[in-house]
């Protein structure tokens, strides 16, 4: 009988990776926790609220930490908490993931490095159609904290670093989740590539902002929200992810202004923290 539980934070997208498989994320200090509990048996259990949660996703995850053999003798209890809306580009399916490992890990792979906990959660989602790229920004930045620029082809960080702390995320997440044809971003490969470049010279907020008005234009939403929100205060603003969700980063005192913006729309506004924790795993 062991019992472990892990908290692993949010991310938004800074620069979108589908179109060049390059990506720059931040992390937000919504969160998800996974408690992972075993005891005598075999099968894997998984409790949550939240009904949209994948569990292919999960069960994929367990895999490709828990071994076969110790998947025959250990009754596999998942808990997910999650504070992150699924389906809105916010990286929920990257943070529960690499909640899981880490929790699974702990427990049945206590030497699985940073990096082999991430390519767990990444291949997991290729594996169970969660994700094209795998989405190994977001799970940086979920995983890490802070700043992260992203060759997910290879796998690697390219530029990190920790995030101003007096900023906000104010998140609008709309009441019409229609997203547009993802295979449309290929079109504008170019922009992303620059904006790509801008963040990995640590010009975050520009990328954010082509990335805002480049996804935004493509993807269905209203790009003159993305202008506006600069206008009245917003360092950075864009889509986040595949959208719906609109993510504007502002400094804590300029909220009001922001969420006026977004008052004009049909949804909901959620207020968020800039993250630079790392993902904490403890035994219970």
């Amino acid at each position: 009988m062991a019992k472990a539980k892990a908290t692993v934070h949010g991310a938004i997208s800074l620069v979108n990776a589908i179109a060049n498989q390059k990506g720059a994320t931040l992390g937000i200090s919504l969160k998800v926790e996974a408690i992972v509990e075993t005891s005598p048996g075999k099968g894997i259990t998984i409790q949550s609220k939240n009904k949209s949660i994948s569990s292919r996703l999960i069960n994929k995850t367990v895999e490709k930490v828990i071994s076969k053999k110790d998947l025959e003798k250990n009754k596999i209890t998942i808990t997910l908490d999650s504070e992150i809306p699924t389906g809105y580009g916010l990286k929920s399916s990257s943070a529960i993931s690499s909640a899981v490992v880490l929790a699974c890990a702990k427990i049945f792979k206590p030497k699985f490095t940073d990096q082999q906990i991430l390519l767990a959660g990444v291949e997991a989602s290729i594996e169970s159609r969660v994700s094209i790229t795998g989405a190994y920004d977001d799970a940086c930045s979920c995983y890490y904290g802070g700043f992260n620029v992203t060759d997910n082809a290879k796998r690697k960080r390219i530029q990190f670093q920790k995030a101003p702390t007096n900023l906000i995320a104010v998140i609008f997440i709309p009441k019409n989740r229609k997203r547009g044809n993802l295979k449309n971003l290929k079109v504008l490969s170019a922009i992303f590539d620059n904006a790509w470049e801008l963040a990995r010279k640590e010009s975050y907020w520009e990328a954010m902002i082509i990335n805002g008005l480049a996804t935004a234009s493509i993807l269905n939403s209203d790009s003159k929200i993305i202008t506006t929100l600069i206008e009245k205060g917003a360092l950075g603003a864009s889509v986040s992810g595949n959208g719906p969700a609109i993510a504007a980063i502002t400094k804590k005192e300029n909220e009001a202004n922001i969420k006026k913006v977004f008052a004009t729309l049909e949804g909901n506004i959620i207020i968020s923290k800039i993250n630079n924790k790392k993902a904490e795993v403890h035994e219970l």
